[in-house]
């Protein structure tokens, strides 16, 4: 997810909260124009047309959240009042039943959501301990965030950094490399990659790596600079010694 999406779902998050729910809805409409993976958002989303007294609306936001996390069980209650609302009866009973039922045959299995939720959490923690230069208390609480959301590459390129900066640079390009297995289209995680291997003395794999980024995105400012900077401390090394 980028930065601006981030706070677009941050702020979406915040006004429900407080339910200011026209503000909210402004912002959590706007998530799902870009991103259709957080069934949080479409229940949210549902509450507000609900509170609207948009039924319909609010019945297709649930049911989506629904779709994405079939266990979500704040998502399929709140499904069962709309159908009662709407004298759909029978769904209901039935919507409600299901998920009673789920939740009983596992009672202490985390909603998916809530991991999530609870993972990001973790991750705030550990940028404040890295933004404190506390790097080591960053790392262990990067991991803690990640053992509940492994496929979280945002949070995953963060220990990878953490690591980097640590000194840990084996440790720190094995993390890279998974985060390129879970998502190789992820950009930011190719160049920091670049990064990692140039600070482990891996200049031309490192090129190799940047080089690749622009061939996915020619423009590509971040690899565009590193490439530029390497290759011209390059070029100094060969002038110094030309001149010894």
């Amino acid at each position: 997810m980028d930065d601006a999406l981030k706070q677009t779902l941050t702020l979406g998050r915040g006004y429900f909260e407080q339910k200011q729910y026209a503000q909210a809805e402004k912002y959590l409409t706007q998530v799902v124009e870009q991103n259709q993976s957080f069934a949080d958002v479409y229940n949210m989303l549902g509450i507000i047309y609900h509170d609207h007294g948009q039924f319909a609306r609010a019945q297709r936001a649930f049911e989506a959240a629904l779709r994405l996390n079939p266990a979500y069980t704040d998502a399929a209650l709140n499904l069962a009042v709309i159908y009662n609302d709407m004298g759909k009866y029978r769904e209901a009973r039935e919507v409600y039943q299901a998920a009673i039922s789920r939740q009983r045959a596992s009672p202490n299995k985390m909603d998916p959501y809530v991991k999530g939720k609870i993972a990001n959490m973790y991750a705030e923690i550990a940028d404040v301990f890295s933004s404190a230069g506390m790097l080591e208390e960053a790392v262990a609480e990067y991991r803690r965030a990640l053992a509940l959301g492994p496929t979280f590459v945002d949070i995953k390129l963060k220990l990878a950094d953490a690591l980097r900066d640590l000194g840990e640079l084996p440790a720190a390009i094995a993390e890279f490399e998974e985060l390129l297995t879970i998502n190789p289209n992820y950009l930011p995680g190719r160049v920091h990659y670049g990064i990692a291997l140039y600070s482990a003395g891996r200049r031309s794999d490192a090129i190799q790596v940047w080089e690749d980024v622009l061939a996915r995105s020619p423009g590509n400012k971040s690899a565009e600079m590193y490439l530029g900077l390497v290759r011209d401390i390059g070029k100094d090394a060969v002038n110094d010694g030309q001149v010894g």
